[in-house]
């Protein structure tokens, strides 16, 4: 590492104003204060002094992610050799999944990537670190057998609209990387949803076994009233479905991480599992279908509801602040993912649009928190008075 932070030193007067290559003083800056933490101090005034930076807490984030990222790896090449009724072993699978994944995190990282960089060159501001975190969630959230082309184009979608037409990191209204899958959804409904886009190369249909089906539990759970997957299968991730989500084991792995170092919510998470569980409770109440008659726990390892409880709900920039409003805020994401999926039989996997939801009014849960806060303290202030 010394050496590579002497490299750094001796080519950085290159990229001061006035240098040769001074126009790209941003992108010099964005790879430099990734691999190292800025030495630059505060001498006057109140300010936090504190090594982890925005980029260190992205960085931690990422490595949260990981466990997701190689189990899903793993759970492709399963999913794949299973559908053509072929034994191999586990670094077979893996290569299987790897070969299919990376291309995807690739392509998310280049085309997201390249536009932070264009535009931090045009405003000639340091570059965003926000989509460190981004990039590996985008391929993480969709369907193996999504075209690289689409998502290359979702991504850039998500970026400029969804993100830099608000200012960049930090004013972003909604989670870029579910603007992403909201925009593959709508615009190519059939390569995001249905029962062949789950499992690599089930598409095309080659030399798949008869007996096999790709559908997720939850749309097994939609046609037939019940899992056809095991609770174990459905916890540990031997199922269908997108990339980094099936595996609750590998997410509360990464829960752990983000939870240990600071960096999520805790209160959003488990007020997440708390409004999933109260409206699962619920319709089981009151079961007119035998699709709400699934167990209101269950509902917590099917589909993306413990990914978007961990990883996306607490997003710091677009979810609920105060410490009140993160209670109610995910509350209601847990409470409205669950309804959506038992209402909407067509809809099934509802946690990313209860995200995008709850993301609109986090600004307003937290207006009204502040104010009520203010009305009991003027209330207290007349008493006294």
């Amino acid at each position: 590492m010394k050496a590579l932070k002497k490299f750094m030193d001796n080519i950085k007067p290159h990229f001061e104003e006035g240098g040769k290559l001074g126009k790209f003083k941003s992108v010099y800056e964005g790879f430099d204060t990734f691999l190292f933490v800025p030495d630059k101090v505060t001498n006057t005034g109140a300010h936090i002094r504190d090594a982890v930076d925005l980029k260190r807490t992205m960085s931690i984030v990422v490595l949260a992610l990981v466990p997701a990222l190689l189990f899903g790896m793993y759970n492709v090449g399963y999913q794949y050799f299973l559908s053509i009724g072929q034994e191999v072993g586990f670094w077979d699978m893996f290569l299987h999944g790897l070969i299919r994944v990376l291309p995807l995190v690739v392509v998310s990282y280049v085309v997201g990537l390249g536009i932070e960089f264009a535009f931090a060159q045009i405003r000639k501001h340091e570059i965003n670190e926000g989509f460190l975190v981004s990039g590996m969630l985008i391929p993480l959230i969709v369907p193996v057998d999504t075209p690289l082309w689409m998502v290359a184009v979702a991504t850039a979608f998500a970026v400029i609209i969804g993100k830099e037409v608000f200012g960049g990191t930090g004013m972003n209204i909604w989670n870029p990387a579910l603007i992403t899958r909201a925009f593959l959804f709508f615009a190519y409904p059939s390569k995001m949803s249905g029962d062949f886009v789950w499992v690599s190369g089930l598409s095309s249909g080659e030399g798949v076994v008869d007996t096999f089906s790709g559908a997720t539990p939850l749309a097994k759970a939609i046609s037939q009233g019940t899992d056809a997957y095991s609770v174990w299968d459905s916890f540990v991730g031997l199922i269908p479905g997108s990339i980094g989500e099936t595996s609750t084991i590998a997410i509360i792995l990464g829960a752990i991480i983000l939870l240990y170092t600071g960096i999520a919510s805790w209160k959003i998470m488990l007020s997440t599992v708390v409004g999933g569980l109260v409206m699962g409770w619920i319709f089981q109440l009151f079961a007119v279908n035998p699709f709400m008659s699934i167990p209101a726990w269950h509902h917590l390892i099917l589909g993306g509801f413990a990914f978007g409880a961990v990883f996306m709900a607490t997003d710091p920039v677009s979810g609920a602040q105060t410490e009140r409003g993160k209670w109610i805020y995910g509350f209601l994401i847990g409470f409205f993912a669950v309804m959506i999926r038992v209402f909407n039989p067509a809809y099934p996997e509802g946690m990313m649009l209860a995200i995008l939801l709850m993301n609109t009014f986090a600004p307003l849960i937290d207006h009204y928190v502040v104010q009520g806060s203010i009305s009991r303290r003027l209330k207290r202030a007349k008493v006294k008075a």
